[in-house]
């Protein structure tokens, strides 16, 4: 993040603890980032906008507790809480989820209502899904490690956060984070390989 943007932020989030609706500022600022995140999580554009949605709400409601630490502490603040609602998602619909059939025609599936995403979203959406061959089939595998692992691999190598970004969005110890990108690197490697020589 820039000086620039930097200080744009917190002016934002002052206006915003002094006048609530200001918080729409905060919201179209940081919108796609989560967005983003979320969808590289999940690879489901209704479930990502509803996630989206409810990270969102849970940051307004919040918003009052929230404390300035420097550049990204707004924006680690949001991953965090987007991050908790992907994981809790994850642990109530354990089972329900089937990768192949919810995403073998993915693109088809991402909603063009105009209740729905915005077009520009839609748009975008796709072309990250479409862009991507490997997307889904690393995304399946990713699915299977543990909630821990696909966290921080996602955040590292999609989101391209620093090892202190990722300790601070999760209040983890920088050696923790890097002990499960490594071993959650190792098992994924180890999946992707067995399923190409399958």
């Amino acid at each position: 993040m820039n000086i620039d943007k930097t200080i744009l932020t917190r002016k934002f989030i002052q206006k915003a603890k002094r006048e609530p609706e200001a918080f729409g500022l905060l919201f179209d600022e940081y919108y796609r980032p989560i967005f983003g995140y979320i969808l590289r999580r999940t690879a489901d554009a209704d479930l990502a906008q509803d996630l989206t949605s409810e990270t969102f709400f849970k940051a307004l409601k919040n918003f009052k507790r929230f404390e300035w630490r420097g550049e990204n502490s707004f924006g680690n603040w949001l991953f965090k809480i987007a991050t908790n609602e992907i994981n809790m998602h994850f642990r109530k619909n354990r089972n329900i989820i089937s990768l192949d059939n919810n995403n073998s025609n993915l693109a088809e599936r991402i909603p063009c209502s105009e209740a729905s995403l915005p077009d520009t979203e839609i748009i975008l959406a796709q072309k990250e899904l479409q862009r991507k061959e490997e997307f889904l089939r690393v995304n399946k595998e990713l699915r299977k490690l543990k909630i821990e692992y696909q966290t921080v691999i996602t955040l590292k190598y999609f989101e391209k956060k620093k090892i202190e970004q990722i300790s601070q969005i999760l209040d983890k110890p920088e050696g923790t984070v890097k002990s499960w990108i490594h071993r959650g690197l190792k098992e994924l490697r180890e999946t992707l390989i067995t399923n190409e020589t399958a």
